[in-house]
């Protein structure tokens, strides 16, 4: 199994450096064949997602329909990928950040009962409580 970081999965996304973008389709492409499958780990999420709202300025809309398409390509394959589905699926129609909906999702599965956190916008989340 091969896991991507970040800059790879953002080169395969946005296909802004061609040189890299070729380089990240053709180590994937290889691994695929190889293995089956790349890993994406639940960081490189939150970071791809961070990535592409602050540095390309992507909609939230178009980063949701990005990511689902990720989770539907068979040839990858996710950290906890119910808890990933489960965050999209509530940041659809939240205000808070993807990071906040992923952690409380993530928390969740792990058997939290709650999230504590000082940060107003997460706590309208239903499994956050304040400090």
């Amino acid at each position: 199994m091969l896991g991507v970081d970040t800059n790879v999965l953002v080169r395969f996304l946005v296909r802004d450096d061609e040189a890299q973008f070729e380089k990240a389709r053709k180590l994937i492409k290889r691994e695929v064949s190889a293995s089956g499958f790349v890993f994406v780990n639940q960081l490189v999420l939150m970071e791809t997602e961070w990535v592409l709202r602050s540095r390309y300025e992507v909609t939230k809309e178009k980063t949701i329909e990005v990511l689902s398409r990720l989770l539907d390509a068979g040839d990858i394959q996710f950290e906890d990928e119910p808890s990933l589905e489960e965050a999209l699926f509530i940041w659809k129609d939240s205000n808070a950040e993807f990071a906040d909906c992923l952690i409380s999702a993530r928390n969740r599965r792990l058997g939290c009962r709650a999230t504590a956190t000082f940060d107003q916008r997460a706590l309208k989340l239903p499994d956050f409580v304040p400090v």
